[in-house]
C-alpha cells in the first residue's frame, strides 16, 4: 500500500485518535450488540498500539443521530463490549471534545483505552467543520484511520482532522485497500463479478468500471428488473427505473462490443406479495405475469451461474440476487454464498447486505475477503478516489 501505516510511524508514549467504524446494531432496550463484526475487525491495530504503548484515544460514528444527542445511540454500550474483548477496562468519555474530554486524554497511561461519545452527536462531524476537527486534533499526537467503513465521507474525523496531526492507516484500513485494489487493477483470469441489489442507479458506476475489467458480469437482484425491460421483456409489478434503461442499453451494447458475457437471470421466482409465506413459482423471463414480482433468481439461472462461475480464478460480489430477507426468496443469494465458499479462487465480497449474508451463513474464514465496507467498498470499486484514504500520508 502507498499510505503510510501504524508501523511507519513512532507510537511510544504517543496519545492516538484512532477512527473506526463501531456503528454496529444495538438492541434499543437491551444495549445488546447482534452484530460485533466490525469491532473485532478494528482489534489487530488496537493490541498493536496497546503493545507498543500508546495512549489509545478511540472515536466513532454510531446510528444518525442527525446532530443531536440521542441516549439509545451513546457508545457506552460498544465500550463495554470492546472492554471485554480487550480485557482490561475502556474509559468512556461524556462527549468527544470540550476540556473535561482534553484533561481525559492528558491523564491517559500507556496502553490505556478512553473512547470518545458518538461523534455525530454534533452537526459539525458531518459537515467537516474546521474547528471541529481542530478540537479532536487537540486530544492527540497522531492519528490512525481504520474506519475504511466510513472512508468515502468527507468529515471531520475522517479528512479534517488529518490537516492538524500526523495521519496513518491501521491495519483494517489496510487489509481493505489491499484486497480490494487487487480484486479491481490486478486479479486473476478469467474474472467475474456478480451484481445485485434493488436498483441500477445505486450499481451503475460499479458495473461501468467492471465491464472495462471483467470476462464475465452477472446482474441479478432487482436491478435485473430494468435490463428485462430494457430487452423488451414484460417484468410484472417489479420496480423498474425508467430512466435508466438508456444506461442498461448501453450496457448491454458495450459488453458485447468488448466481448464480456454480461450475463442476465434465464428464469425467476415470481409472487404476488412481498412477505414471508406468500405463494411463489418459477417462471422463464419472457413469461412473468402481469400480476407478480420477481423475487429471487430461478433454478436454471442457478445452475448456469454455477457453470460459468466456476470457470474464474477470481470473483467479485456486491448484493443479492434476491429479497433475501424473506426466507422463501433468499435461495439464490445463498447459492451464490455457499458457491463463492466452496471455490479454489480469489473471492471477494463488497456492500453490507452481502456480507451479512455471509456472516450470517458463518462462511466468512472460507472468502478471501469479506469487506466491512459497504458504501465505501461500492465506490472502491467504481473506481473512485476515497476522501478519507486520499487524507493519509504517503510512505
Amino acid at each position: 500500500m502507498k499510505k503510510m501505516t501504524v508501523v511507519d510511524i513512532d507510537l511510544d508514549g504517543k496519545k492516538v485518535l484512532l477512527r473506526v467504524d463501531f456503528n454496529v446494531p444495538l438492541n434499543i432496550d437491551t444495549g445488546a450488540i447482534s452484530d460485533d463484526s466490525r469491532i473485532k475487525a478494528a482489534l489487530p491495530t488496537i493490541k498493536y498500539l496497546i503493545d507498543h504503548r500508546a495512549r489509545i484515544i478511540i472515536c466513532s460514528h454510531l446510528g444518525r443521530p442527525g446532530g443531536k444527542v440521542i441516549e439509545e445511540l451513546r457508545m457506552a454500550p460498544v465500550a463495554r463490549y470492546l472492554s471485554s474483548l480487550l480485557d482490561l477496562p475502556v474509559i468512556q468519555a461524556p462527549d468527544c471534545i470540550g476540556d473535561e474530554v482534553q484533561k481525559m486524554a492528558n491523564t491517559l497511561g500507556e496502553g490505556e483505552v478512553l473512547m470518545l461519545e458518538n461523534l455525530r452527536f454534533h452537526a459539525e462531524e458531518e459537515a467537516n467543520d474546521i474547528f471541529f476537527a481542530q478540537k479532536l486534533a487537540l486530544l492527540a499526537d497522531i492519528y490512525v484511520n481504520d474506519a475504511f467503513g466510513s472512508a468515502h465521507r468527507t468529515h471531520a474525523s475522517t479528512v479534517g482532522v488529518t490537516k492538524y496531526l500526523p495521519s496513518v492507516a491501521g491495519f483494517l484500513m489496510e487489509s481493505e485497500i489491499e484486497a480490494l485494489s487487487k480484486v479491481v487493477n490486478r486479479p486473476d483470469k478469467p474474472f467475474a463479478c456478480l451484481i445485485g441489489g434493488a436498483k441500477v442507479s445505486d450499481k451503475i458506476g460499479l458495473a461501468q468500471n467492471m465491464l472495462k475489467k471483467v470476462d464475465m458480469l452477472f446482474i441479478m437482484g432487482g436491478m435485473a428488473a430494468t435490463f428485462f425491460k430494457a430487452e423488451g421483456h414484460n417484468v410484472g409489478l417489479s420496480s423498474i427505473e425508467e430512466d435508466k434503461l438508456d444506461i442498461a442499453r448501453e450496457l448491454l451494447k458495450e459488453a458485447r462490443e468488448n466481448h464480456v458475457s454480461l450475463i442476465l437471470p434465464v428464469d425467476v421466482i415470481v409472487a404476488r406479495e412481498i412477505k414471508a409465506g406468500a405463494a411463489n413459482k418459477e417462471v422463464p423471463v419472457n413469461s412473468i405475469p402481469d400480476d407478480s414480482y420477481i423475487v429471487d433468481i430461478g433454478s436454471k439461472t442457478i445452475k448456469m451461474f454455477t457453470k460459468e462461475i466456476r470457470k474464474c480464478r477470481t470473483i467479485m460480489w456486491n448484493g443479492p440476487a434476491g429479497i433475501y430477507e424473506i426466507p422463501e426468496f433468499s435461495k439464490g443469494t445463498r447459492m451464490i454464498a455457499t458457491l463463492l465458499s466452496e471455490l479454489d479462487a480469489t473471492t471477494v465480497v463488497g456492500g453490507g447486505s452481502s456480507a451479512e449474508v455471509i456472516q450470517e451463513m458463518g462462511l466468512t474464514d472460507k472468502i478471501t475477503h469479506v469487506s466491512t465496507g459497504g458504501g465505501a467498498s461500492l465506490r472502491f470499486m467504481e473506481g473512485v478516489s476515497l476522501p478519507g484514504v486520499k487524507a493519509l500520508q504517503d510512505k
